[in-house]
């Protein structure tokens, strides 16, 4: 019974804090009509020039739509997993001593709990492998794989000594991006952030790049995976244009969703504090070009980035000694980690793929319950895993990839290849296997029909005669 009243107590301070922290006004959980306002102390930095973006930030009322996509279960006061992540003290007095200094010989014996520590660093070990599964290493290290697996990304390449980052604020930061990811997602979360950046890893460690890219490109690199899709609110930008969502006419419905996870980066940087040591120009020149990064994952900008990509190839002029040139590789790097899930081995690829249908159709849901135009890929009355996965493969992932091997003629880029071609034939066999089956089910219900109708008829056409 005192355990459990702790851990009230516990779950109480956590909520005040994340309460404080962000300005929240609290709401009804089960309305799912509920509206509210979210809104934060705007700090003004008139002598960086612009505001950057945080969630909350604008005193607009709109639609919360972690409300929206909030199913029966989770309108439970304390959710499954938030009862796993409480479960252990040890973990929590684990997670306070990085506020007391980190031994800079060991900073993962900190982050991880000890029964998964010698887990989770033989995975941490083989970060480069692409088959690594970023589902089990979540489980390992009990959902905080975005938080661990980066910190080690920066320690393997030293980064937190190059640029002097203090370890607390480093940790502090990375805790306050995965916090960001809406858990509620079923594809747009921290664990895909954690897989982006895994990804982003093993492109950096391509030859071309490995040999070529500074400390700065590779900070920005892992950084930009880490928050490329930071607070997406699990609905795609023409839902937000349509619904007059803030965001979409605060970004003029343009990259809408890209801009927003950049000034959210951009906002958790300077809260933290993280790169308030280095001078002004160097900040701030950072900060744009992490948003150049993360702008470039705008999907509806893809023709316009693989159209220049293939120019730079078939000229042959791409310089990587050239900072715009590096920079632009940097682009094309994320785009490809940010949707590489098809070129990853058919256990990882085929889950990753119901998550982002589940998103899509939870949308289309939310569209007809409100009765908006239902987006055509996200109705699941007209869709399947299999058609939209094939589609996506073929129009959009292809393309990209055919010519970033071109560019990194790999064992890596030979293996995503082979990954999507065997996973293009697995969804093409599972759609064939779906249509046989509906077309049999749909003809075992008409032929049991006619055969009654015909043993009426012809026994009483028989007397007739």
């Amino acid at each position: 019974m005192g355990i459990v009243l702790i851990w009230s107590l516990v779950l109480i301070l956590m909520r005040w804090i994340s309460h404080k922290r962000r300005g929240a006004i609290s709401y009804d959980s089960e309305d799912q009509t509920a509206l509210y306002i979210r809104m934060l102390d705007v700090r003004v930095r008139s002598q960086v020039g612009f505001e950057p973006e945080r969630r909350g930030s604008h005193p607009y009322l709109y639609v919360d739509f972690r409300t929206l996509h909030s199913r029966p279960e989770a309108a439970r006061p304390v959710s499954a997993r938030n009862v796993r992540r409480l479960l252990s003290f040890q973990r929590y007095l684990h997670s306070s001593r990085f506020f007391h200094g980190i031994p800079a010989n060991n900073p993962l014996g900190y982050i991880l709990d000890d029964d998964f520590t010698g887990q989770a660093k033989l995975m941490l070990q083989k970060v480069g492998n692409w088959n690594f599964d970023i589902f089990l290493f979540d489980r390992l290290t009990n959902g905080n794989s975005l938080v661990n697996l980066t910190f080690h990304l920066f320690n393997t390449y030293g980064l937190i000594e190059l640029f002097q980052l203090d370890m607390v604020k480093l940790r502090r930061f990375l805790v306050m991006i995965q916090e960001d990811y809406r858990c509620q997602n079923p594809y747009h979360n921290a664990v895909h952030a954690a897989d982006v950046t895994q990804a982003m890893y093993c492109y950096l460690q391509e030859p071309k790049l490995a040999e070529t890219l500074t400390s700065c490109d590779l900070l920005l690199g892992l950084l930009a995976a880490a928050t490329h899709d930071l607070d997406h609110p699990g609905v795609n930008q023409p839902f937000l244009i349509k619904t007059d969502h803030y965001l979409a006419a605060l970004y003029k419905n343009s990259s809408v969703l890209e801009n927003h996870h950049w000034k959210s980066a951009v906002g958790l940087l300077r809260e933290s504090d993280l790169l308030s040591h280095l001078p002004t120009e160097d900040r701030l020149n950072m900060e744009e070009r992490l948003g150049s990064l993360i702008l470039a994952t705008d999907i509806s900008r893809q023709n316009d980035y693989l159209s220049e990509f293939r120019t730079h190839l078939d000229k042959g002029d791409l310089c990587l000694t050239n900072g715009g040139h590096r920079h632009f590789i940097l682009q094309m790097a994320l785009k490809c980690a940010d949707i590489c899930n098809p070129c990853r081995p058919w256990k990882l690829s085929k889950q990753w793929s119901e998550k982002v249908t589940e998103e899509f159709f939870h949308q289309g849901d939310i569209e007809r319950k409100h009765n908006l135009e239902v987006t055509p890929l996200c109705d699941r009355q007209s869709n399947s895993v299999a058609n939209i996965q094939i589609g996506f493969m073929a129009y959009v992932v292809e393309p990209l990839f055919v010519e970033w091997s071109r560019f990194s003629d790999t064992r890596l880029s030979q293996t995503m290849m082979s990954h999507l071609s065997l996973n293009k034939q697995g969804w093409n066999e599972g759609r064939d296997k779906q249509e046989a089956s509906s077309s049999r089910a749909s003809e075992e219900q008409r032929t049991p029909a006619t055969k009654d109708s015909n043993s009426k008829v012809l026994p009483q056409g028989s007397k007739g005669s």
